[in-house]
């Protein structure tokens, strides 16, 4: 029984995806019956965690060729999630949550087979969509998992691995060279964990930021210095106000500042970061926990000559030899145990708010997972 207007039009276009594909239907291979319809978590106005409601009877996307088709165990759950609920980061409505997943290929199309993928394979992958049953991925996009490393692990390493991979590699221009002081806000967060711990590999004194609630977790990351600050209790950042975090930042470089200075915080550590640069260095901006950085002028940035970027994933794994490097990087690094990745909780995808009010609390220690 069709519900509404909206859910007919959904269920009328995904029958004209499937007939689209029907040339792809006698050579699509399929690792077992696929259903017609999933359980997903769906936004169909934007607001709060209560946005996002599950629905039993989603359409299950059709294949274009090129394309897998996903049986996700995992969705990741990730702040720039609760900007697109909130319609921050406008999306088409309605639309499925997330963007991080990983699972098996339950089906792939003649190109995705010619790509080397075969169905069953361990997967992660970012792309949008993944708060629900199946995904549709471009083969492009795939990350094989290797054996010794879980699909909760895997599904971590892909938009927070990623993310401080790049940021730590690649997005501060090679200003900063090893043996030189970068700055990482929230190293007791999600994705600056994993970046103090990269920032270290490369090469790179690392000074950390977090809260005393979260002291023992940033401690994890063997930061070569930790400024603690208080805490701001129901937010996922700390009170950057308790600290004079530039005097420390200067006393520990001595004098000199720090080359790059990456910062998921946002309007509460702008100017902190934009203070506690070198001469040349580099504000890497790159999310907005406590707001959106605002529009400042470009001749604040003379007196150290720095630089600034926001930079996103997306633009950081332009193709395959791009991808496969970093994801290389981050499985060989697991594997060797270099790398450290904490699964702090994992919700059911029917408690989908609750992982959202989770986050946006700041009460995660590590990767918040969704079991589908």
């Amino acid at each position: 029984v069709v519900r509404d207007s909206t859910r007919t039009r959904e269920v009328e276009m995904a029958g004209i995806m499937s007939r689209g594909a029907l040339r792809l239907a006698g050579s699509v291979r399929a690792f077992s019956a696929v259903p017609k319809t999933m359980r997903a978590a769906v936004v169909r106005a934007v607001g709060g965690p209560d946005a996002m409601k599950i629905e039993t009877d989603f359409p299950v996307p059709a294949l274009a060729d090129g394309q897998v088709l996903v049986r996700n165990h995992f969705a990741g759950v990730n702040f720039i999630d609760t900007y697109h609920r909130k319609g921050m980061y406008k999306r088409d409505l309605p639309f499925i949550g997330g963007q991080e997943g990983g699972g098996e290929i339950a089906q792939l199309t003649p190109k995705a087979e010619a790509a080397g993928w075969k169905v069953g394979d361990r997967v992660a992958y970012s792309v949008l969509q993944t708060y629900c049953e199946y995904s549709p991925v471009p083969a492009a996009k795939l990350i094989k998992v290797p054996a010794g490393v879980g699909l909760d692990v895997a599904t971590a390493c892909v938009v927070q691995g990623l993310t401080a991979h790049y940021l730590t590699h690649d997005a501060h221009a090679h200003l900063i060279k090893p043996g030189e002081w970068m700055l990482i806000h929230g190293v007791s967060g999600g994705t600056c964990q994993w970046a103090a711990q990269m920032a270290r590999l490369a090469g790179y004194k690392v000074i950390g930021t977090c809260s005393k609630g979260k002291l023992a977790v940033a401690e994890q990351t063997k930061c070569h210095e930790l400024i603690v600050c208080d805490e701001v209790p129901g937010k996922s950042f700390e009170d950057y106000t308790s600290v004079d975090i530039v005097k420390r930042v200067m006393e520990i470089t001595e004098g000199k500042g720090c080359k790059a200075v990456i910062d998921g915080i946002g309007l509460s550590t702008m100017d902190i970061s934009l203070n506690s640069l070198a001469r040349r260095g580099i504000f890497v901006s790159f999310g907005n926990a406590s707001g959106a950085v605002p529009a400042f002028p470009v001749l604040r940035l003379i007196e150290k000559s720095a630089f600034v970027t926001r930079p996103k994933l997306l633009d950081y794994t332009v193709d395959r030899a791009e991808l496969d490097r970093r994801a290389n990087d981050i499985f060989g690094w697991l594997l060797s145990g270099e790398l450290k990745v904490g699964i702090d909780k994992v919700f059911s995808l029917d408690d989908a708010a609750a992982g959202h009010i989770y986050l946006e609390e700041g009460k995660s220690t590590g990767k918040v997972l969704y079991k589908i």
